[in-house]
Parts: structure tokens; sequence; C-alpha cells
């Protein structure tokens, strides 16, 4: 009875030292997608109200952990029964990151535009800004976006541990699913509260803690705007990269093409290919998607006028 027990201990050791080593190798492999992650999370909650940004960090938190409930058992059965599905659905995927980028890119110039040509005016006093509809926008905008880049790294997790037993392959894609969402939105929340804890130390009767709270108040502001330039640039770089891995013979092509030309410079090549491809699978998605939009608009005035 004692030898059993020893033998089924080591056994559960022996299986949680195989999930480590797995994990390992993961997060290594999915630490580009981690560090995209974290720029578009952090770009999402941009502009948010200072008192609302933990309680939206917890919603998009708690949103992610359900898309990784879902997402886990999804990626093991989709490998059992239909492995050459998954490439297709990232290809989908990455195609949507690449458009909302693009759509982003879009509105903005838009909106400045057309915000630019509006008169002064005073504002109707019935008019009011619905900031729980936008904070729910932003929400769910988050949640999606967490969902296309939860996929990828999912994917990428258990194309590593593809040949293991199943049990380290549940273990690898949960313990991977944990530290993803708690390292990225444990870094989203310290990165937005850096003001607060700048203010609080420019509190402080120490010279320097004033100094130091000074600085995190003077250099928020430009943390906030680069990750919101790199959250959208990480729209294109992983949904072009994406896409780009998802054509073989095209990747394999520019890959050849990279290192031939400077092994040195193959990787940003490859950055760069990836961006490109991502702007350009962006243009045609937004292209095609405002085309049916402006026909079914068209479609729908013939039909009410036949009525």
């Amino acid at each position: 009875m004692a030898t059993s027990l020893l033998l089924l201990f080591d056994d559960i050791v022996s299986a949680l030292d195989d999930v480590a080593l797995m994990t390992k190798v993961a997060v290594k492999k999915t630490a580009g997608v981690l560090g995209d992650d974290l720029a578009l999370n952090a770009k999402q909650i941009t502009g948010t109200p200072a008192d609302r940004e933990l309680p939206v960090i917890f919603k998009v938190a708690i949103g992610s952990l359900a898309n990784k409930a879902i997402l886990v058992p999804a990626a093991l059965v989709l490998n059992w029964l239909a492995p050459g599905a998954i490439t297709p659905l990232l290809i989908l995927g990455g195609a949507f990151l690449c458009f909302e980028g693009a759509e982003k890119i879009l509105h903005k110039f838009f909106h400045s535009k057309t915000a630019s040509r509006k008169p002064n005016s005073t504002l109707n006093p019935n008019e009011t800004d619905d900031t729980t509809q936008t904070e729910s926008a932003r929400i769910r905008g988050a949640i999606r976006t967490d969902f296309i880049l939860s996929a990828e790294i999912i994917v990428i997790s258990l194309g590593i541990v593809t040949e293991e037993p199943f049990p380290t392959q549940l273990g690898v894609l949960i313990t991977i699913a944990l530290l993803m969402t708690v390292g990225v939105y444990g870094l989203v929340a310290v990165i937005v509260k850096l003001d607060d804890v700048g203010l609080l130390l420019l509190r402080q009767p120490y010279s320097s803690g004033q100094l130091i709270g000074q600085a995190l108040i003077s250099v928020t502001p430009w943390i906030m705007r680069f990750l919101t330039l790199a959250g959208t640039a990480a729209m294109f770089l992983v949904g072009g990269g994406i896409v780009l891995h998802g054509i073989p013979m095209l990747h394999h092509l520019i890959d050849h093409w990279a290192h031939a030309s400077s092994p040195y410079i193959a990787r940003p090549l490859m950055i760069l290919a990836n961006g490109t491809c991502g702007i350009c699978t962006g243009i045609l998605v937004l292209t095609v998607v405002n085309i049916a939009n402006t026909l079914r608009a068209k479609f729908a005035v013939r039909s009410t006028l036949n009525l």
C-alpha cells in the first residue's frame, strides 16, 4: 500500500514537473504576443475616467478568464477532432485584428476632421454623455480583442505540447491562461495607476519621494501615449503575423529572403513584413466591409421606397 502511494506521488510530481517545464517553454514562445496583449489592453483602457479604471480592468479581466475557459477546452477538442481547422480560424482572427486597427485609424482621422468642421455652439442641456454605454462598449471591445490574442497564445502553447499526454496539455494550457491573465491585467492596472501613485508620493514630506512622484506624473502621459500607439501597431503586427504564418508559401519565401539578405536584420525584416501584411489585410477587409455596408444601405433604401 505504501509503495503504491509513493509511486502515485512520484507520478504526480513527475507530471507537475513536465507541466512546469512545458509552461516555461510556452512562455518563451508566446512572450512577444503577451507584450502585444499588454499594449493593446492598456490602449483599450486609455481615456477611461480615473475612478472607473480599476473597475473596467477588473471586468475585462473577468471577461478574459471567461474567454480562456472557452478557448482551452475548445482548442483541445478541436485539436483532437479537426486539427486542420485551427489555422483558418486563427487567420480569420488575425484579419479581424487588422480590420480593427485600420478602422481605429480611419475613425481617428475622420473624427478629427469632423470635429474641426463643427462650429462653436452651446451644448443642449438635454444632451448628456452616456458614460455607461461608452464604458460597456470599451469593455466589450477589450474582451473581443483579448479573445483573439488569447486564442493565438493558447494555440501556440498547444503546438508546443501537442506530443505530450493529455493531462500535461491540459495543465500547461490552464497554467498559461492563468499566468497570462494575472500578468497582463496586473501590469495594466499598475500602468494606469502610476499617476495616482505619483500624487500620493507628492504629498509625502520627503524630498526624494516628491521627486519620484513628480517624475511619475510627468512620465505617465507619455507612457499612455506610447501604449496607445503601440497597441494600434500591435494590432497590425500580431494580426499580420497570424495571416502571414497562415500562408506557408508566402511566409517561407519572405523568411528565406530576410535571412538571405542579412542574418543580423532578418528579425526586423520579418517584423516589417508582418506589419505590412497587417496593414494591407486591414485595408482590404475594411474596404470590403464598407462596400458591403454601402450596398446593404442602398438595398434597405430601395426596399423602403418600394414599400
